[in-house]
């Protein structure tokens, strides 16, 4: 079931399905909350599923010229708050997992644990700061249909962006609807945010860190670089998987995020 909150001004969009405990999924920049499709169907079989649009992308609003992490992570809480739960497990792909990490430094106590998927805690390099910038440049010239293509082709490993041809052209379907305003704004928020490998290093929240072997974004070991695991924290690696292992291994991904689920403590259990 679609559903729809006011925050800020703005709509904000979400999905809901299935019955149980809750888990709240985040997507990725050019993505939407429709992307989960594939794992939003197996999940929902056990679990409540809320799969937002998160402000900028999909079907909800934009607010300003920069929605920072923190604002994105608001937005998240208001829609956990409509759907009438209190305490969820978190799962972010790459940006989604930026405002994860935002969300466990802000209201830790909302949490049973998270997943990051294919994402991290380091703030920009300077190097992807300037990738950011050129990026903002194109779109605001006009010419964000030349340059999503190239950023969605590198989230297939190189062997699936050849065998995986549908799950291509579906995914450019979902970022060619992203509007001008709201990749710019989001660019901006992920240029702006800052390092957050304490709060991962706290171990206030159990986390379950999934990561693609062949991600051409960032390696694993850039990823976990510096990173000291707190003890309720686990790696996986998804061998045959580059930026989208929920769609290049979905089945894998379904048994390690229910497999967490299971483990960690919901509530005062």
């Amino acid at each position: 079931m679609n559903k729809s909150i006011i925050f800020n001004g703005i709509p904000v969009s979400y999905h809901d399905a299935g019955k149980g405990r809750p888990v709240v999924l985040l997507h990725g920049y050019l993505e939407s909350g429709e992307v989960w499709q594939p794992l939003t169907e197996r999940l929902s079989r056990e679990f409540r599923v809320l799969a937002a649009d998160l402000p900028g992308h999909g079907r909800s609003g934009v607010a300003g010229e920069e929605h920072t992490m923190e604002f994105l992570a608001d937005a998240v809480r208001s829609v956990i708050a409509d759907a009438g739960v209190d305490r969820v497990m978190m799962v972010g792909h790459s940006l989604g997992g930026y405002v994860a990490l935002a969300f466990a430094e802000l209201w830790p106590d909302l949490l049973s644990g998270y997943v990051l998927f294919h994402s991290h805690p380091h703030a920009d390099s300077a190097e992807t700061i300037e990738k950011r910038h050129r990026e903002i440049a194109v779109v605001r010239a006009g010419k964000k249909n030349i340059m999503y293509p190239g950023n969605v082709s590198m989230m297939f490993s190189e062997r699936n962006l050849r065998a995986m041809p549908e799950a291509l052209d579906r995914i450019k379907e979902i970022a060619s609807g992203n509007s001008a305003e709201g990749i710019i704004a989001l660019l901006k928020g992920m240029i702006s945010r800052p390092s957050r490998q304490s709060v991962i290093e706290s171990g206030i929240v159990p986390l379950l860190w999934i990561l693609g072997r062949g991600d051409l974004y960032f390696t694993p070991e850039m990823a976990l670089r510096d990173v000291k695991l707190p003890a309720n924290a686990e790696v996986a690696i998804l061998e045959n998987s580059g930026h989208l292992g929920f769609i290049e291994e979905t089945e894998r991904s379904v048994q390690l995020i229910t497999d967490f689920a299971r483990r960690i403590s919901w509530y005062n259990e």
